[in-house]
């Protein structure tokens, strides 16, 4: 495209892109929340794009477009392909057929958005406890107190040790929340005299107290008779969490069902010497989220862990596409009758599982993959790729009741399942090189969607606490601190104190840490 400013082609695209953001504003995609720009989802092999993505060129008028939208079958350029007649009988016997109808979106009822409003001078802590509040850090203070003496009792005692308070536990927090600002090898670098050290917050506890508290600290110090839940030392704190991401927020329609990237930062593995990368043990756990796709605002959590004895244990879900489907529920059992719309990868996108949330009220559009997916109930006709070259765009489309199945070429088959959109609605695919890519508008409204999701996460992985302990439900505690702080900034973002202190997402996490440490110092870090 010509650099000077008024050629046709220029004229064409910047209206075309403008057409495209109208769109993405239609599906509910905000800008990102952390306020700093990245790179766009290039690497993604059906979804590209960003702010500055142009079209140089494109192969079809608008006003085409306009004309072909919303007829049955049409696509650009290439449209369905055709079916023969033994493929049309397959999918006759199992209720799939060529015929579409246009159905409408699921009409949302609630509003979204933060339930309260925060002050002009609320402070970083003020955020966070509304999801880790005071009583929750007593409650901490306590545990940590009973198990220490139940560990003298049956170990010796230890002279050294006296209870902890509830200052110290907020400077132990404080502490460990730093290792997400200045990622380092361990949390004891503080007091180092290495690169990592920090002396500004060195002096607020002695390293000796700090691994005192340690070692002795707790959520739940004692089982009780009737635990059997492996996760017993964590559920109350992930139970008062979930409450306070519940009350403190409400999600938009569109959220997306994932495994969130809670891997150690990948500069700072970078330094690790293969010796320290050997120690630090395998997560035994894994960890599924849902998330608000307009904001970033994770909903709710659920942890699985590997060793579990049942067949639910992470082992058996990674062979069985079917035990993903009871993440999913769990994820979903305070979604039902609120019409929202979830978005799903592979391994949970199922049929059977999509039919069942429609009956609760909940609409779903996931990607299909043959080898990840639960495929029960498709027709094999539609998981086949065709023998014939196909065209970028080109796609079919099937549909059972409310169901539409879609199979969409893009350098590369893609199939989604969908009841929340319209199959003859049409959307597109922003590419820089290619220009636009027509599609169906379920496969649009899942690429913008996910590309949000990605950038997030490309955003807040970073801002994971580094220390990582042996203990399974330790690890779980400091990704969900984590988690509760990503969830505060939001918020922030959302509330009016944002507009006068405008802090980053890095100039947060150092507010928060010193008003844990209870720090006077109240001006921001630039």
């Amino acid at each position: 495209m010509a650099e000077g400013g008024g050629g046709p082609a220029r004229r064409k695209a910047l209206s075309l892109l403008e057409a495209a953001r109208s769109r993405y504003e239609s599906l509910q995609i905000s800008d990102d929340v952390f306020g700093e720009s990245g790179q766009d989802s290039s690497g993604n092999p059906f979804y590209s794009t960003s702010a500055d993505s142009r079209s140089a060129a494109s192969s079809q008028d608008e006003d085409d477009d306009e004309e072909d939208q919303g007829r049955p079958g049409v696509a650009v350029p290439g449209g369905p392909g055709p079916m023969d007649e033994e493929e049309e009988e397959e999918a006759e016997k199992g209720g799939w057929t060529r015929s579409l109808r246009d159905v409408p979106p699921p009409h949302f009822k609630d509003g979204s958005g933060p339930t309260r409003k925060m002050p002009l001078t609320a402070s970083a802590m003020d955020f966070f406890q509304l999801f880790v509040p005071d009583n929750v850090l007593k409650n901490m203070v306590v545990q940590t107190n009973m198990y220490a003496k139940k560990y003298q009792e049956r170990f010796g005692s230890d002279d050294a040790w006296i209870d902890v308070t509830l200052t110290e536990m907020k400077a132990f927090l404080g502490y460990m929340i730093s290792t997400s600002i200045h990622h380092c090898e361990s949390v004891l670098s503080i007091w180092s005299s290495g690169f990592y050290s920090n002396k500004s917050i060195a002096l607020i506890m002695t390293q000796s107290r700090f691994e005192k508290i340690l070692k002795y600290f707790h959520i739940v110090a004692f089982r009780s008779s009737q635990t059997t839940h492996s996760l017993y030392k964590i559920q109350p704190f992930l139970d008062s969490l979930q409450n306070g991401f519940d009350s403190a927020f409400r999600p938009s329609q569109a959220q997306v069902l994932h495994e969130p990237l809670i891997d150690e930062d990948p500069v700072f593995i970078a330094t690790c010497t293969e010796r320290e990368l050997r120690k630090r043990k395998k997560r035994k756990f894994s960890l599924w989220v849902r998330q608000c796709s307009s904001t970033g605002f994770i909903c709710q959590i659920y942890v699985h862990l590997k060793e579990g004895s049942g067949a639910d244990g992470l082992d058996a879900l990674k062979n069985k596409p079917q035990l993903h489907s009871m993440v999913a529920k769990s994820l979903c059992q305070n979604a039902s009758g609120k019409n929202y719309i979830i978005f799903t990868g592979p391994s949970i996108t199922s049929l059977n599982l999509f039919e069942e949330f429609e009956k609760q009220g909940i609409y779903c559009c996931g990607l299909l993959s043959t080898r990840k997916s639960d495929c029960t109930g498709l027709p094999p006709s539609m998981l086949n790729n065709s023998a014939t070259p196909q065209s970028r765009g080109q796609y079919r489309i099937r549909m059972k009741g409310n169901m539409s199945l879609i199979c969409w070429y893009n350098k590369g088959h893609f199939r989604f399942l969908t009841n929340a959109y319209s199959p003859v609605q049409q959307g597109v695919i922003i590419k820089r090189k290619s220009g636009e890519i027509p599609c169906p508008l379920a496969v649009e409204a899942f690429a913008a969607h996910l590309s949000y999701i990605c950038k997030y996460d490309d955003k807040y992985s970073k801002y994971f606490i580094s220390h990582k302990p042996n203990k399974t439900w330790q690890q779980v505690f400091w990704f969900a601190i984590s988690i509760a702080i990503n969830n505060a900034y939001i918020l922030y973002k959302m509330s009016e104190a944002y507009h006068v202190t405008r802090y980053s997402r890095a100039q947060f996490g150092e507010r928060l840490v010193k008003e844990l440490l209870g720090l006077e110092d109240t001006s921001p870090t630039h």
